[in-house]
C-alpha cells in the first residue's frame, strides 16, 4: 500500500498537529514561568504547584471521557467545539490577577485538553487507512507532540523574559489560527444515530471520579501527610472498583473491559508512563539545579533544553525508517536505552553546557524513537468505533506519567534538607530508574512483526 498522502491529507494533519504541538507545549512552558507567576501574584508554594498539577488533574481524569465522547457525539465537533475552550481559558488565565483565577483557568484548560487531544488523535486513526498511511501520520503526528513538549521549555523561557502572561496568550494566538483551519478543512462527522443512546454517564463518573483521586494523591503526596494520601488512595481505589463493577453489567459501557485484555496496548501505555514521567522528573531536576544552584537564567536554560528538541526532526525522519527496518518493539527498546544512557551521564552534574549536551542529545533521540512507535502500539488492531478510547487510554497514561514522574522526584528532593549536589543526584536516579523498566517492557515486544505492515518511509 503507498504511504503517499495527498494534498489534503497533510493539510488535515498539519491541522491536527498543531493543536498537539499546543498542548505539548502547555505544561512544559509554565515550569519556566511558575517563579514570575509567583513573584506577581504572591502566591505560596502549595498554590503555586496547582497552576501545573490543576491542569494534570483535569486531563487525567477527564480524557477517558474525552475519547469516549469523540468516539460517540463526532469527532470534529468534539474537536472543534473544545479547541473553543482551550482558547478561551488560556487567555483567562493570561489576564488572571489572583491565583484562584488562574488555578481554575488552568483546570479547565485541562478539561478542554482531555476532550480535544483524543479526537484529534482518533480522526488521524479513521482518516488514514491502516497501515503505512496510518503509520506515517501517527508518526508525524507524534513527533510533533514531543517536539512541542521538548521546546515548550525554551518557548516559555523566551516568552517569560517579555512577560509571564506571553505563556498564556501565545496559544491564544495560535489557537485561533488552528481552530479556522479546522473549520474549514477538516470532514464533517458522518450521523451514527445507532450510537446515540450509548453514554454510559455513570461509568465515566466513577472513572473520572477514580482517576482525579488517584492522579491527586500522587501529585500531592509530597506535601500532604501520609495519612491523607492513604485516604484518597483507598477512596480513589474504591471509585475504581464501582466503575469495574458499572462497566460489567451497563449494555453500552464506557470501557470495553476486553479491550484491556490487549497485551501489546497494555505494554504500550506502561511504557508511555514510564517514559514521559521520566522525561517530566529529569526536566524538574534539571532546571532546579541549573537554576537555583547554579544561577542560570531562564532563558539560558531554556535554550539549553532547546537540544533535546531534536526529537521533533528525528520522530517523522529517522523513526519510520527505523520501525521498517527493525520492528516497534526493538526501536523502543532502543529509545529507552539511549535514555538510560542520557540519564546517567548527566549524573556527575557538570557546570558547562558541553557537560550537559550528550544528556541532551541522546534524550532528544531516545524521545523520538519510543514516542511514536508507543502511540503506534496503543492504537493498532483497535476497532473504529473504540478509536477514541484507545487514545484517550493512552492520553491518560502519558499525563498520568507526568504526574507521577513530577511527584516521585519532588518527593526525593523534598526529603533533603537543603538543595544540594547530593540531593539533585539522588533526584535523578527516579528517571534513570523509570527508563530501565521501560526497557524491560519494551523487550517484551510491544508489536510483533509491524515491521511487515510498514512501508519504507522517504
Amino acid at each position: 500500500m503507498s504511504t503517499t498522502l495527498t494534498a489534503r491529507s497533510w493539510a488535515v494533519l498539519f491541522v491536527l498537529c498543531g493543536a498537539i504541538f499546543l498542548e505539548g507545549i502547555d505544561v512544559s512552558m509554565m515550569g519556566v514561568a511558575l517563579p514570575s507567576i509567583r513573584a506577581e501574584l504572591g502566591l505560596s508554594t502549595g498554590e503555586l504547584q496547582w497552576v501545573v498539577s490543576a491542569y494534570a488533574l483535569s486531563y487525567g481524569g477527564f480524557v477517558l471521557l474525552g475519547g469516549r465522547a469523540a468516539d460517540l457525539l463526532g469527532r470534529r465537533r468534539m474537536f472543534v467545539g473544545w479547541l473553543v475552550v482551550f482558547l478561551l481559558f488560556s487567555g483567562l488565565g493570561g489576564f488572571a490577577t489572583e491565583g484562584w483565577v488562574l488555578i481554575l483557568a488552568r483546570f479547565a484548560t485541562g478539561v478542554a485538553a482531555a476532550f480535544m487531544t483524543p479526537a484529534g488523535l482518533s480522526i488521524i486513526t479513521t482518516t488514514y487507512p491502516e497501515g503505512p498511511q496510518r503509520n506515517k501520520a501517527l508518526l508525524v503526528y507524534a513527533g510533533t507532540a514531543a517536539g512541542g513538549f521538548s521546546l515548550g521549555m525554551v518557548t516559555g523561557g523566551l516568552l517569560t523574559t517579555i512577560d509571564w502572561r506571553w505563556v498564556f496568550f501565545a496559544p491564544v494566538l495560535v489557537s485561533a489560527v488552528i481552530l479556522a483551519a479546522a473549520i474549514a478543512l477538516i470532514p464533517r462527522d458522518a450521523e451514527r444515530p445507532d450510537q446515540r443512546g450509548g453514554f454510559d454517564l455513570l461509568g465515566a463518573f466513577t472513572l473520572t471520579g477514580a482517576m482525579l483521586l488517584l492522579v491527586a494523591t500522587v501529585v500531592r503526596a509530597p506535601d500532604v501527610s501520609l495519612s491523607q494520601s492513604l485516604v484518597t488512595a483507598a477512596a480513589g481505589t474504591a471509585l475504581l472498583a464501582a466503575f469495574v463493577a458499572v462497566e460489567k453489567r451497563v449494555a453500552s459501557p464506557l470501557i470495553r473491559l476486553g479491550l484491556l485484555r490487549n497485551p501489546a496496548l497494555i505494554r504500550a501505555n506502561l511504557g508511555a508512563i514510564l517514559l514521559v514521567g521520566a522525561f517530566v522528573g529529569f526536566q524538574f531536576v534539571a532546571v532546579l539545579y541549573l537554576q537555583e544552584l547554579r544561577g542560570w537564567s531562564e532563558w539560558k536554560t531554556g535554550l539549553a533544553l532547546m537540544v533535546i528538541g531534536i526529537d521533533a526532526v528525528l520522530a517523522p525522519t529517522l523513526t519510520p525508517w527505523l520501525v521498517n527496518r527493525f520492528g516497534n518493539g526493538k526501536v523502543v527498546f532502543g529509545g529507552f536505552a539511549l535514555a538510560i544512557l542520557g540519564y546517567a551521564a548527566f549524573l556527575p552534574l557538570g557546570t558547562t553546557f558541553a557537560a550537559m549536551l550528550p544528556t541532551f542529545l541522546l534524550l532528544g533521540l531516545g524521545f523520538a524513537l519510543a514516542y511514536g512507535p508507543l502511540t503506534i502500539a496503543a492504537t493498532d488492531r483497535v476497532a473504529e468505533d473504540e478509536q477514541g478510547l484507545a487514545s484517550g487510554v493512552l492520553t491518560t497514561s502519558f499525563q498520568f506519567g507526568a504526574a507521577l514522574g513530577l511527584a516521585v522526584v519532588a518527593a526525593v528532593l523534598a526529603s533533603a534538607d537543603e538543595l544540594t549536589i547530593d540531593a539533585f543526584r539522588n533526584g535523578l536516579l527516579v528517571p534513570l530508574i523509570a527508563a530501565g523498566l521501560g526497557a524491560l517492557i519494551a523487550l517484551g515486544g510491544l508489536q510483533p512483526a509491524v515491521r511487515n505492515r510498514m512501508a519504507a518511509q522517504g
